[in-house]
């Protein structure tokens, strides 16, 4: 009788949850197919309705549709950690006190895994963190292409190469949307500087473009399916890119159907009807103008806004492009906010301070490591030194729109020195006073680092305490302040700041076990480079920068990190300098940049020899290679074989090598494959990564790596025709473990 009344009490539950279903409108019912539900919100939506989504209504949220039960949309920044909750209307602090994070490394220091699986780690643990906050969409990640070190904002992006960009922005994408929060993957496109970023207007070969500057992009909406791209503030053919015809409507949802929302970077729209016609579909800014003027709380007057409105009630447009741009953005919404199966998050785990730790530890690089100083001789050393401003400043706080509020930040004086344990001495020196503000927008780090030496007492002091110890650490490089690795203004110089370059050399003369530990996000001169026995590229790293570093100065982790950018020793073997092509020259020189009206036109001279292929076309010698970095052990790579001799334009190919651990540590090497077209109708780099491999191998164990590419790794662009192309002949694999270390070649041919 149990049975019988249980199985009524289904049978009747199931039935009311079916009619349920059926009296809920088409637009809620989870069952029908998305963009059926659109077609129906569309339908029962007014013209102010359409309009009041499509424009911000704060400075990081949309407004939804009450009546219809469509909620606000939240964004914040990113890439690097949720950023804090600002006021309504201002870019001050909202003085919430459940809005800190944690700060996961720069995607630098990601790119220098080299490993998509640390990607996939990134987007996930991000977007727990961001499901906790109620952020529906996440403003990264940024893949515009390292083209110089000045460019203040590199630290944000992927590195050089187009295909280490496309391989790690996927993963992130595809992790961050695992958990139901947008990826605005920035800045669509050629943003590849931050001096008058407003104003730059880029002149570029087609093939270039696609060759060097869009990949990236492609792969985030055509491999990572991203749900949302952000336009750039620069200018392309004299239109800006948050409205651009070229670049919005024919490449990115012409040429890659992409299906999301391209949102306006803030304040990057700048009139009505290019944004109407020329593909943008959600304008967000700052005050009524976008940027910095005009009254407060004025988005009805944005271009999407009333203006938008009122020109349709003229006559003027026509509904076709709002019902575009509305339908883009309900598709964003049911992805998101919509979505009642999105899994919860997760604030300051530790799951995710463990994320942010791995993913430094392998992107730390390893750059020079003479005589084996490093690792650190913990049973030996009794004394150890470290010096620099870097050791103590804590790098979360600053650089833009990337400044996060942390749980906490371990520095990297706090790491080694938890490490190295009481049975070592460990002092510190300042070395050099750099920039000691601690502030952005409201969030201060609470550190007083005023110092009023100079810098004749800094550098004596130091090197006295050096002269008396067993290692003498130095954290130097640059910090996230205005001029330096930070958003809105490009470095004014390739040398250290703060006469760090007389500390470093005297520091190398009074002891003999010096590292060196770069903080940054770009390269710069080291003319002391042979002086200094060890050098690291430390990165901007977050929240557990400390302790990732400590674990590779002492050998708990071992360094596989390779460097996702090639580092000149002078801005003369970079193309966009060599070239003098960067800044660009404005049309109006009297005027320059004080007329914001003005155009400042920078012609990529280069093309496509950017990086290491400028460094091939030019035979130049870096300081470090594209994908240089070194290891506490060693590796061996024989017996590279093909599956083939031969392949089509339809086929593949797959090439093998044998990688042996043949030192005493467990570590990983990156096995690089690069592609040399032996004889082209057109001017071709001589070689361009096309594949790579992350392996781990205990000490002796061998093992077997293979990478297979296809005939796109074999193509370039076409300006003839407008397409890839790709010619019969003969190639050749060349494969290493970084750009200027490939001892191993294997020849093939193209059908």
């Amino acid at each position: 009788m149990k049975h019988l009344i249980l199985s009524c009490v289904l049978s009747l539950s199931t039935t009311m949850a079916a009619q349920a279903q059926q009296s809920l409108p088409l637009y809620l019912d989870e069952t029908k197919p998305m963009e059926q539900r659109i077609d129906d919100a569309i339908g029962r939506m007014t013209l102010q309705e359409k309009i009041r989504i499509i424009h911000a209504q704060s400075k990081f949220s949309a407004a939804g549709v009450p009546r219809l039960g469509f909620p606000d949309f939240w964004t914040d920044d990113g890439p690097h950690g949720v950023r804090p909750d600002v006021l309504w209307d201002e870019w001050e602090q909202a003085g919430q006190t459940n809005d800190s994070c944690v700060a996961f490394p720069a995607l630098t220091c990601l790119a220098a895994s080299w490993n998509p699986r640390m990607s996939r780690l990134y987007g996930e643990s991000l977007g727990e963190e961001a499901r906790y906050r109620n952020k529906n969409m996440i403003l990264g990640p940024g893949v515009n292409i390292y083209r110089t070190p000045l460019n203040g904002r590199n630290f944000e992006y992927m590195g050089e190469d187009p295909y280490l960009a496309s391989t790690m922005v996927v993963p992130y994408i595809q992790g961050l949307q695992s958990k139901g929060v947008a990826a605005c993957v920035k800045h669509y496109c050629l943003n590849n500087d931050e001096e008058y970023r407003h104003q730059v207007n880029v002149i570029i070969s087609d093939r270039a473009l696609h060759e060097i500057y869009l990949p990236a992009f492609k792969a985030a909406v055509e491999q990572g399916k991203a749900w949302a791209i952000m336009g750039a503030y620069n200018l392309y053919k004299d239109e800006h890119n948050c409205h651009n015809q070229w670049t919005l409507n024919k490449i990115l949802k012409g040429d890659w159907k992409f299906d999301g929302v391209v949102v306006s970077d803030w304040g990057g729209a700048h009139d009505t009807e290019q944004a109407v016609r020329n593909g943008l579909d959600m304008e967000f800014g700052s005050w009524t103008n976008g940027l910095t003027m005009g009254a407060s709380n004025a988005y009805d007057n944005y271009y999407l806004a009333n203006p938008y409105l009122k020109g349709i009630k003229e006559g003027k447009y026509t509904t076709k492009e709002l019902d575009d741009k509305v339908r883009r953005v309900l598709r964003l919404y049911y992805r998101t906010t919509m979505n009642p199966n999105r899994p919860h998050g997760f604030l300051c785990s530790d799951d995710h301070y463990q994320a942010a730790r791995q993913i430094a530890e392998e992107g730390i690089v390893l750059l020079q490591n003479k005589r084996g100083v490093l690792p650190i001789n913990t049973a030996k050393a009794k004394r150890v030194l470290v010096v620099g401003e870097n050791a103590i400043k804590m790098m979360t706080v600053g650089g833009g729109s990337s400044s996060l509020k942390v749980q906490r930040e371990i520095s990297p004086f706090e790491g080694l020195k938890a490490r190295l344990g009481d049975g070592i001495a460990v002092d510190y020196a300042r070395g050099y006073v750099g920039d000691v503000t601690g502030d952005y927008n409201g969030v201060s780090t609470g550190q007083q680092l005023e110092d009023n030496r100079s810098a004749d007492e800094l550098i004596a002091e130091a090197v006295r305490k050096a002269r008396g110890a067993d290692y003498v650490v130095m954290f130097g490089g640059l910090n996230k302040s205005d001029y330096q690795d930070c958003e809105g203004h490009d470095r004014k110089a390739y040398e250290l700041p703060y006469a760090q370059d007389r500390l470093i050399e005297a520091l190398a003369k009074a002891n003999k076990n010096f590292v060196y530990v770069n903080i940054s996000g770009n390269a710069v001169a080291m003319p002391w480079k042979e002086q200094v026995p060890a050098i690291v590229q430390g990165w901007f790293i977050g929240s557990e920068a400390g302790e990732a570093l400590a674990a590779i100065l002492t050998g708990d982790a071992n360094p596989s990190g390779k460097m996702p950018f090639t580092w000149p020793s002078s801005l003369k073997e970079v193309g966009a300098h060599a070239l003098d092509t960067y800044p660009g020259t404005w049309r109006n020189a009297a005027k320059g940049p004080s007329d914001p009206h003005n155009i400042i036109d920078e012609e990529y001279k280069e093309g496509v020899y950017v990086g290491y292929r400028w460094a091939d076309k030019e035979h130049t010698r870096p300081l470090f290679a594209f994908g240089h970095g070194l290891s506490y052990t060693s590796f061996e790579l024989s017996n590279l074989r093909a599956d083939k001799a031969a392949l089509t334009a339809t086929d593949s190919i797959t090439f093998t090598v044998n990688v042996k651990n043949t030192g005493k540590r467990a570590g990983a090497e990156t096995i690089q494959l690069y592609i040399h077209d032996v004889k082209a109708s057109v001017d071709r780099p001589y070689k361009e990564l096309k594949g790579f491999k992350k392996v781990f191998c205990q000490p002796g164990e061998s093992k077997e790596v293979s990478i297979t590419i296809g005939n796109d790794a074999l193509s370039f662009y076409d300006e003839a025709t407008g397409a890839w192309k790709s010619e019969p002949g003969m190639f050749e694999a060349l494969i290493g473990n970084s750009s200027d270390n490939l001892r191993l070649k294997k020849a093939f041919e193209l059908k």
